[in-house]
């Protein structure tokens, strides 16, 4: 198992999460390394990288047909476009988000809001450590999406970022809190007269997504070409 991005805390992370699920670790590379040749000689690979290494990555994989899980955040159409591109050769797993907590808890907002009414108001909250960049956080827009899917809709029909004044009837709301160290929280709320759900998560150390990507290289090792979930890994 090779990691694409290995100097990184999350890079750290998998180097232990590999060792304890008694994996072998093929070798890591980061700014500068050579993708090809590590991808060459590795039987999956995980990759907590960037935005704007993705791209090479991605050719690395697919020249050397290894199998490919991308962590990786903030990433744009063009992203996702290449991704099913490469994945009509090689197997992909791409996840906003590889905990395991997090991906069973998008399944269960689905099935909540395929449910549940228009009358029933969905907000999504996120706080995270106040040097994260992006926001909503990719988690947050994943269990956004999984409820827009449960309404049989997409998140940008549904999804308001910016509001003034009273909510749309069936819309999703997002709030984004950034401060001291927190790894990662999340709550989805469904509202209505006179109750209330909330589904939620809370991350307590880095090492939950390490565990969870792990787990996702070692499933996806063998599979065929294709573009697969974290849902498909949890057989959800």
């Amino acid at each position: 198992m090779a990691i694409f991005g290995s100097a990184g805390r999350m890079g750290q992370a998998i180097v232990l999460a590999i060792e304890r699920a008694l994996a072998d670790h093929a070798g890591g590379i980061d700014i500068g390394g050579d993708a090809g040749a590590l991808a060459a000689i590795s039987d999956v690979i995980v990759d907590f990288s960037s935005p704007l290494a993705l791209g090479a990555h991605l050719t690395a994989a697919r020249e050397a047909r290894t199998p490919i899980v991308i962590g990786t955040t903030g990433l744009d159409a063009a992203h996702h476009a290449l991704i099913d591109e490469v994945a009509s050769e090689i197997a992909v797993i791409q996840a906003a988000n590889t905990s395991l907590g997090i991906n069973l808890l998008a399944a269960l907002i689905e099935q909540a809001t395929a449910r549940l009414g228009p009358d029933w108001d969905i907000e999504v909250l996120e706080m995270h450590h106040r040097y994260k960049v992006d926001a909503p956080s990719g988690t947050a827009l994943l269990l956004g999406a999984a409820a827009a899917n449960g309404r049989g809709k997409s998140l940008p029909e549904l999804s308001r970022f910016d509001r003034d004044g009273p909510r749309d009837e069936g819309s999703i709301g997002f709030a984004s809190l950034r401060g001291g160290s927190v790894a990662g929280d999340h709550m989805v709320i469904l509202a209505t007269e006179g109750e209330r759900i909330e589904l939620g998560h809370r991350a307590e150390d880095r090492g939950i997504f390490a565990r969870g990507a792990v787990k996702a290289a070692l499933w996806l090792a063998d599979k065929p070409p294709g573009r697969y979930t974290m849902a498909d890994v949890l057989g959800l």
